[in-house]
């Protein structure tokens, strides 16, 4: 299963820009984040000629598989400023997220568990499979965050990407 770096984000924005602080439950576990851009690439490459890929399965990562206080250092580069990673209860966090009104049940169910893989260590992966079908690498997380570094930073009016 591939993560989508924008999954991240959600909540985690307004927390960024008010707290500096990624809250979220997972604990230790490793994740190797792709942006949704990276995905487009690969599925345009694919549809410029479909049948080199017929019978072909691509796992998408993210240029480097690491836990969340890695990825909050790639966040303090990109920002410039500290951001902490603050390992939540995923129960209390669950409830949050589903009392917020924003996500199906399907859509909350599949956060839910996802958040539990990630703190049991189940998405510790990385392939190469980008760069192999575009010809380059996927965006870091570093990358993706400069990117996008306006909608971290205190009073912007944009939350989501």
């Amino acid at each position: 299963m591939t993560l989508i770096a924008e999954h991240i984000e959600g909540d985690t924005v307004s927390s960024i820009r008010e707290n500096r602080q990624i809250r979220l439950p997972f604990g230790d576990g490793k994740i190797s984040p792709i942006a949704s851009e990276e995905v487009a690439r690969v599925i345009a490459v694919i549809l410029e000629d479909p049948r080199r890929h017929i019978g072909k399965v691509y796992e998408l990562t993210g240029p480097r598989s690491q836990d969340m206080n890695g990825i909050a250092e790639e966040y303090l580069r990109a920002l410039g400023h500290q951001i902490t990673y603050v390992n939540v209860p995923w129960g209390p966090w669950r409830t949050q997220l589903e009392n917020s009104g924003q996500l199906s049940s399907h859509a909350l169910a599949h956060l839910a568990t996802m958040a539990l893989l990630k703190h049991q260590n189940r998405y510790d992966r990385l392939t190469s499979n980008v760069e192999k079908v575009t010809g380059t690498p996927p965006l870091s997380v570093y990358d993706f965050v400069l990117r996008h570094a306006a909608m971290y930073m205190a009073g912007s009016e944009k939350s989501r990407s």
